[in-house]
């Protein structure tokens, strides 16, 4: 456990992106299988461990410290992990050494093999034998709360980082990002077989489920400009729907549903994975509601938002709030790789594909008839359903490459006074919610001499129901990096924070804020989960919207 909890204490305590990465592929190039494999599984969020709950810590630790004095203590600091780490006597063991502490491997194969009743025992046991570093790693991995500023995407770079090793025809035989992602869902920890190739040492490991994520390809905002230097001919348009996006995936009888980010999420579409009866991979948008062919209306993003972040789904649940996918692009045709077909190619067979699907769970993605830029843009600002956020713009002889890529697809939304922002701050708000975080700061990208950086753009304290307070508050105390007294910076970078969709009436220059722009009325009108802080807007695209309000 030493190894791990010194690498968390860093990582914490590092808030650049390459510093991070450094840590990691340092620890993944320095610590022995299964330990590294383990620790990789906890970082990436894929790690299968006998859960335990709060309130049989709180007991623990209520054997040996006065009530009261624990109540305050864990007010103070605010994460009962810590906490108890602190806080945790275990007399004369607590002279143990690195060496005689169990190793990350021992610990992950101990709580696992525990039957019901010998949970708490061996809790107690292990709390005792590690030091305070080690009690906090402990206790973060038992009770699921791991948030240290590590995404799977970061953790996964620096896999590929670690496999840089000299070859005899003198290249440094480093793997790409994107290969590991492809193979990463097909794998389990402690993933020695991974690490074996990523060393040089075995090769390519085979797949255990071949039904695996693929890096998706993204779309840039359409700026202003950017039509004039486009031919309408050359480009297919598709309307763009209020849910997010999604890959299934299907072989030889596994199937999975995945998010953007290649998170698996089947667990909590039952109703979706069942009805899949096609072998391939489809990118789509996962909505609720009726598909085109049931004639029933699309529901809204918040009818979706019952159904997503959970691990299972109950029959109700399914039937109040039924899920189905609008099926954009087809990347694998059976066994076939389809993605350097151009989009119309890959769009018809996606449209064989489709037309022998269930009809009350997949469809096809609708194309919208346009002659000229002038023309599209009408449809956009007045689209046939609520539920459409804008146009989508793909170019017809696009492959389907991951990344997002300046030219061949484009997405224009229909509102001009809505961007996805990250979390920069919080602050306790008044009144009954003087004990929650509910005064948040945001902020978009901006282009420094030292790379992109997040400039705060607006506040606000509105737009959320209770239940989302609950989940901001929660992700505030979860990872908070500096107190400025009431205020809390948190934990915003590329591939880690908490994206918002923020709704403002009105905006104008201001050179009363570092960024030169002033919202009217911003309110937050969505937790974006679905989406990394990388995916947020621009700076720029907030100046062009003041561009346009002028003229």
């Amino acid at each position: 456990m030493k190894a791990f909890a010194t690498l968390l204490d860093r990582l914490v305590l590092t808030p650049s992106r390459n510093g991070k990465l450094k840590l990691l592929a340092d620890y993944f190039r320095d610590t022995p299988d299964p330990d590294r494999g383990y620790g990789l599984a906890a970082l990436a969020g894929g790690l299968d461990l006998k859960s335990v709950k709060p309130a049989m810590l709180r007991d623990l630790v209520l054997e040996r410290m006065d009530p009261v004095l624990f109540q305050y203590s864990y007010d103070y600091v605010g994460d009962l992990a810590e906490t108890i780490a602190l806080v945790w006597d275990g007399g004369e063991k607590d002279d143990t050494t690195d060496a005689e502490q169990p190793r990350l491997g021992e610990v992950v194969t101990l709580m696992n093999s525990l039957g019901r009743t010998e949970v708490r025992s061996a809790v107690r046991d292990l709390l005792n034998h590690l030091d305070p570093s080690s009690r906090f790693a402990f206790l973060k991995l038992v009770t699921g709360s791991l948030r240290i500023g590590v995404s799977a995407r970061l953790a996964k770079q620096a896999l590929a980082d670690m496999s840089a090793h000299p070859g005899p025809d003198g290249s440094d035989n480093k793997r790409d990002v994107t290969e590991i992602e492809t193979l990463w869902h097909g794998l389990a920890p402690p993933y020695e077989a991974l690490f074996a190739w990523l060393e040089g040492k075995a090769d390519k490991p085979v797949l255990a489920t071949p039904a695996i994520f693929h890096s998706v390809m993204l779309a840039n905002p359409v700026e202003p400009g950017d039509t004039d230097k486009l031919d309408p001919t050359d480009y297919a348009a598709e309307w763009k729907w209020d849910g997010i996006r999604v890959q299934m995936s299907s072989y030889g009888g596994t199937r999975k549903l995945y998010s953007r980010s290649g998170d698996d999420i089947s667990g909590a579409f039952p109703d979706i994975v069942e009805a899949i009866n096609f072998e391939g991979v489809i990118d789509g948008e996962l909505l609720v509601g009726g598909t085109m062919r049931s004639n029933s209306p699309t529901r809204t993003f918040s009818d979706l938002q019952q159904r997503l972040n959970r691990k299972t789904v109950s029959a109700k649940m399914t039937e109040d709030y039924p899920a189905f996918v609008r099926s954009y692009d087809l990347l694998f045709d059976g066994d076939a790789d389809i993605r350097a077909r151009t989009f119309l190619e890959r769009r018809e067979r996606l449209g064989e594909v489709i037309e022998q699907a269930p009809h009350d769970r997949f469809d096809l993605s609708a194309l919208v008839p346009f002659s000229s830029w002038e023309e599209l843009d009408r449809l956009r600002i007045a689209p046939p359903d609520p539920v459409i956020e804008g146009v989508m713009i793909k170019r017809k002889d696009s492959p389907y490459q991951a990344g997002r890529m300046k030219g061949p697809w484009f997405k224009w939304k229909r509102d001009p006074y809505n961007i996805d922002a990250v979390m920069l701050y919080a602050q306790r708000g008044h009144g009954k919610r003087s004990s929650y975080y509910s005064d948040f700061t945001f902020g978009v990208w901006t282009e420094t001499p030292d790379g992109d950086q997040l400039v705060p753009v607006g506040k606000a304290y509105f737009g959320f129901t209770d239940a989302e307070l609950e989940v901001l508050d929660k992700f505030v105390r979860d990872n908070t990096v500096e107190r400025f007294g009431p205020v809390r910076a948190v934990r915003a970078q590329p591939d880690f924070g908490f994206v918002l969709e923020v709704a403002f009436e009105g905006i104008a220059r201001s050179t009363r804020h570092k960024s030169g722009v002033a919202m009217r009325f911003p309110r937050i009108a969505r937790l974006r989960q679905d989406k990394q802080p990388r995916d947020a807007d621009r700076l720029s695209t907030l100046m062009a919207m003041v561009e346009a309000k002028a003229a």
